[in-house]
């Protein structure tokens, strides 16, 4: 009897073992599972650098028409192609990928800006001025402490 008790038990136990591994087999897995084909890829769940949503944005503030909206979605889409090979060319240093990636923004932000109106350049001006300000308020050291006022 004890041995029936020892071999039921054990076949349980087996069974408790094996079955999560069986179930994550069947389950296909976030790796595995790829995006629809021409979709840009995703990082940290949100996509930002999307061109259509950038160009979506940009009419929003900046009142776009529709010939001018159609034309940034193009340069967008071309900054990004630009931006995606100079961030898979592995033969260029990490610097000089930067450096490279900040002239193909600068020549789409220069674009953008030779299709606007004079008010929306204005905005835009504005626009990129507090970007440029946030840049550098994000990348600023931390202050240094101020020196204890109890040393002698």
């Amino acid at each position: 009897m004890l041995k029936n008790w020892i071999l039921a038990l054990t076949l349980a136990g087996m069974a408790y073992a094996v079955t999560p591994a069986a179930i994550a087999q069947d389950a296909p897995s976030t790796d595995q599972t790829a995006a629809p084909a021409g979709a840009p890829p995703e990082r940290g769940g949100h996509n930002r650098f999307d061109p259509d949503r950038r160009a979506e944005m940009l009419t929003k503030k900046l009142n776009l028409s529709a010939d001018q909206k159609s034309k940034v979605v193009d340069i967008f889409k071309s900054e990004q192609s630009t931006m995606q090979k100079i961030h898979a060319d592995a033969s260029a240093s990490q610097p000089d990928r930067r450096s490279k990636m900040m002239e193909a923004n600068k020549a789409s932000n220069d674009q953008i800006r030779a299709l606007l109106n004079p008010d929306q350049q204005k905005k835009w001006d504005e626009m990129q001025n507090r970007r440029e300000q946030w840049v550098k308020e994000r990348h600023q050291p931390p202050p240094a402490a101020a020196p204890d006022s109890d040393q002698k």
